[in-house]
């Protein structure tokens, strides 16, 4: 998805493979979290990220 005005977001639910990429000189990235970074919170092998979701459904 091409978010190319200020006035459109995106909401990704738990357990989404996202990738940010190709930002204009003046982009901004916001998010909202509902808990604080946590570097462990994240998976960032794409078949460890597989596997976790296999295991969860």
């Amino acid at each position: 998805m091409l978010l190319s005005r200020p006035d459109v977001g995106l909401y990704l639910p738990p357990m989404i493979w996202g990738t940010q990429y190709d930002y204009t000189r003046d982009a901004v990235l916001l998010v909202f979290a509902s808990h604080a970074y946590d570097n462990a919170d994240y998976i960032r092998d794409y078949e460890t990220f597989r596997a976790a979701l296999d295991a969860a459904r």
